[in-house]
Parts: C-alpha cells; structure tokens; sequence
C-alpha cells in the first residue's frame, strides 16, 4: 500500500513520472546528449527499483535528479510562477461556476423583507461600541456601526451616492460648506436616518449614529430550472432586459438589472388581491410561503392593492381587479407588498428573463442564514 512505501521509494517514482513527462514535453528541443543521459538515468532507476536495493534507488534517484535539473534549470521566480498558476487556475474555475451553476447575489432592497433584507439603518443614542465588537458584528451580521458629528452649524443641501470599486457604496452628506461620508446607500440614510435636503445641523451633534446591516447575500441556483419549470412559490432571480417600464428608470449605460421577487403566477392563471389575501384562480394558495405572508403576523402585512404611499397599482390595483398572466410569463411579488415594485407596477417577467432560483443565504451567518423558503 502506498501509506507503507518507503519514503526513498516513493521519491524514485516521482523522479521517475518527472523525467519521462520532461523527455515527452521537451525532445525535440533537448540536445542529443541530455536526451541520452537523460533515458540511461532512467532505465538505471528502472533496475535499482526491480533489484530493491535501497543503496542503488537513492543513488540512481540522485544521479537521475541531477540530469533531469541540467535539462530543465529552475526557472526565476519558479515559486511566484506557480502561486499564479493555481491562482488562475482556480479564478478559471470560479468563473464557470458563477456563469453555469451559483450565481452570487446581494439584495439591493427591502422589496422581500421579512424573508429577505436589503441594506437596513437603525439609528442610535450610543456611540459605537469597542472595535472588537464591531469587528465580529461586521462579520457574523454584516453590520457597520456610523458615528457622524457635525463640525458646524449648518443646512443639509443634497445626498449623492458614491460606488468605489463596484461594491462598497457610501452616501456624502453635502452642507453648504462641506460635505460628510457615510458608509450607507443614499436610500438607507435619507429613509432609516431621516437625512434629507433642508434638515439643519448643529456644531457637535450627531449627523448620523447608529449601524447599518448589510443586505442578505445569497446564491442563484441555475441549474435547476434547465430541467424543471419554475414553481409558484419559488423566490427568482430575473434579467430586467425588455421590462420597459423598469428600462425607463434605469439610467442610460448602466444596463439591465437583476430582481429577485417571489413567483405568484403562472403562464395561464388569473391573478387577484383582496388585501390580505392573494388568490389565484380563485381561490387562495394553500403553500406556506403564501399563507405565511397573508397571515399579517412576524413581519408580514399581506398582500396590497396600493403602494405605501397609497396610490394603485397599474395591474390588480383594486380589489375587483383580475389578471390573466400571458403565454411564456411569469407574474412576480415582493413578500413586502407595500414596497415592492413589482409585476403590479411592471408587468409580467418573460420567461427568457429568468436567471435561477434563490438557493441559500450565505451571509451574513446569522438570522436567515441557510437555505431560503
């Protein structure tokens, strides 16, 4: 067996694999006499092996090393070559993955909350607290503590939103003699911390305290749905390609976007809310993940004719309102009825525009880590 080989053996068979894959790759480029010295010192390991004298294996093993490092030298920087060879390597592997199988994924907002959350704000009296604290909440809740002071009396005139690297987005805070920085999404701090265009400020008070939890981050699964068809229930990830009326929001160049909501209709059903209730076909659904969010209990308000702001949706914006959703479509919801932007505002996602299924939640490690209902 090979754990009991002794270790000298097990060198000579290496030695053995490296200088044949040595001649293979390099004969027709070697000179004549390393070719020659190179198979003698061969064929000498091959006998000293059949003999098992473990004199004339190390002995053989060492003459063999010495030719084979005169035929091939150590190239400079042999170390760095190889680190970058795996590093690549690995990147090539990474990459198929992401393109055939799991997709990463970072819930933008608060469309699905409470199943899913995007980036949240919770203001505070108390500063921050010490950095090894937040040092673990960073990575067991993804959460980023903000203590802003205000240097002067002063007006808040504007938010702008700022994207470094496409991932870390923060939030400067203009005054009318400076600006402030703030490690959250322009969305977070003027709805969670109230910072809006005319808010005064005061010299030495807090601009911003408290923390903001990083939006869930998760894997798309898509595989699945290349050989079974999309369920009612499931929660999706869509390509917004073609959704004119998402298009129409999209500032120009950035391109199209990636939406996750929960499937409610299918191609051929006809679609109604009656707040709470969803009912399809005419009747309510009996799937948990259905019932769990007309029940208007943990989080949930039900399914809504209306935004938050009371205003009708262009498709079941009433009560009376029925829905046929159409051939090769999909009819999509938030589980935050309220504030989804959803297939009642956009219509219905075609079905070339689904990406996967949200699989599981992968951080932060705590609350709704894991699979995803």
């Amino acid at each position: 067996m090979f754990f009991f080989t002794p270790r000298y053996r097990k060198e000579a068979k290496f030695m053995l694999r490296a200088a044949r894959k040595l001649l293979r790759y390099r004969r027709d480029i070697l000179p004549q006499q390393q070719i020659i010295g190179l198979r003698e010192g061969i064929t000498r390991l091959e006998v000293a092996m059949r003999k098992r004298s473990r004199e004339d294996i190390q002995n053989s093993t060492a003459k063999l090393h010495e030719l084979f490092n005169q035929a091939a030298p150590p190239l400079p920087l042999a170390g760095l070559r190889e680190n970058t060879e795996v590093i690549l390597v690995a990147l090539v592997v990474a990459l198929g993955v992401r393109a055939y199988f799991l997709q990463p994924f970072k819930i933008p907002t608060g469309s699905m909350q409470p199943t899913l959350y995007g980036v949240t704000g919770t203001p505070t009296v108390d500063p921050p607290p010490s950095w090894p604290v937040r040092a673990a909440e960073f990575v067991l809740k993804g959460r980023t503590y903000i203590d802003v002071t205000a240097k002067e009396d002063d007006t808040v005139i504007g938010l702008r939103e700022v994207t470094r690297l496409h991932f870390f987005t923060s939030t400067e805070i203009i005054t009318r003699s400076r600006s402030y920085s703030v490690p959250a999404p322009a969305d977070v701090v003027r709805r969670d911390f109230k910072i809006y265009p005319g808010r005064p400020v005061r010299a030495g008070q807090p601009l911003v305290r408290g923390h903001a939890d990083s939006g869930d981050q998760l894997f798309v699964d898509k595989v699945t749905y290349n050989f079974i068809r999309p369920a009612a229930g499931d929660v999706f990830v869509f390509r917004t390609t073609g959704i004119r009326r998402i298009e129409a929001t999209i500032a120009p160049g950035m391109g199209s976007q990636y939406y996750i909501k929960r499937l409610a209709g299918l191609a051929g059903q006809t679609l109604r809310i009656v707040p709470p209730d969803l009912y399809i076909d005419g009747k309510v659904p009996q799937l948990s993940v259905f019932r769990r969010v007309m029940s208007c209990e943990n989080g949930y308000a039900g399914y809504s004719n209306t935004s938050a702001g009371g205003g009708a949706f262009p498709l079941l914006g009433s009560p009376a309102a029925d829905y046929a959703v159409p051939r090769a479509s999909y009819f999509a919801l938030g589980d935050n009825s309220y504030n989804s932007s959803d297939s009642r505002f956009f219509g219905p996602v075609p079905e070339a525009n689904v990406v996967g299924r949200g699989l599981v939640v992968y951080w932060p490690f705590v609350g709704r880590w894991g699979l995803i209902n």
